[in-house]
């Protein structure tokens, strides 16, 4: 697909997407929600595709929240259709594991969508906060939730009742960010954040983040442990976990010898 928005690239099971206007601070508008959908669903059943990198275009802006101009003219109805938050929820679900690399402001929208990653490796530029209420919206994309599980119900509350703004520094000493690197080097830290899980299984791991991801999700005991043997019992019969255990026999065999 030609993406206008967006761009989207595959190497070596390496998925990136990089959000792609730089005019705008990268805002994200209908068209960007649009085509970041259409770009997950194929990523979501490319079977080469090991894990996802999302970043940006322009140096500045991660994303500097939604396209207020778009924004100011929605009304009710569209609050009800859960426009970001059903894409948000999407990228949350992708099966891969995936981080965000960001650079420069991180606002609103964009501090959601970086949420909604496993991880967040960020520039020492990056700025991130839920400046919502500053405008009379609140963060509704998923930040009243999977803020307040990522770094605790306090900094959480700060952050969205009051709209503050915060740097790199502060955002790792929270939990917000997991690695911080020179803005130049943030990608090559989001695939060197990425090279021990990219050595796993990855049957194993897609199915490891299934299972914390239902977790986060409230999912009683029962319902968690009736996954967890689910998925076992796929990964069981797997051909690669007959192979990596048979290469780590063979290893410990040659060190008693």
């Amino acid at each position: 697909m030609n993406y206008e928005t967006i761009q989207v690239e595959v190497e070596d099971g390496l998925a990136t997407i990089t959000l792609d206007r730089p005019e705008v601070r990268n805002a994200i508008n209908q068209q960007m929600v649009d085509e970041l959908h259409v770009a997950l669903e194929s990523l979501e059943t490319h079977e080469d595709v090991r894990a996802l990198i999302l970043t940006s275009s322009g140096g500045k802006a991660f994303m500097s929240g939604a396209d207020i101009a778009e924004l100011r003219d929605r009304r009710s109805e569209d609050a009800l259709k859960g426009i970001n938050a059903n894409l948000f929820a999407r990228l949350e679900r992708f099966p891969r594991p995936t981080v965000a690399a960001v650079i420069g402001w991180c606002l609103g929208g964009g501090c959601e969508l970086a949420l909604c990653c496993d991880f967040r490796v960020a520039g020492l530029s990056s700025r991130f906060g839920q400046p919502e209420v500053g405008l009379g919206i609140m963060a509704a994309a998923g930040a009243t939730r999977r803020l307040p599980a990522l770094i605790g119900l306090g900094p959480a509350r700060r952050l969205l009742f009051t709209g503050e703004i915060i740097d790199a520094e502060e955002a790792q000493r929270i939990g917000l960010v997991d690695q911080l690197a020179p803005d130049e080097l943030v990608m090559s830290a989001a695939r060197s954040w990425l090279e021990p899980i990219l050595k796993q299984a990855p049957e194993a791991v897609r199915g490891t983040k299934r299972a914390v991801q239902t977790w986060v999700h409230g999912a009683d005991e029962e319902e968690l442990l009736a996954l967890d043997n689910a998925i076992q019992s796929e990964l069981f019969e797997s051909p690669d976990k007959f192979a990596r255990m048979d290469a780590f026999l063979a290893r410990r065999a040659n060190k008693k010898k």
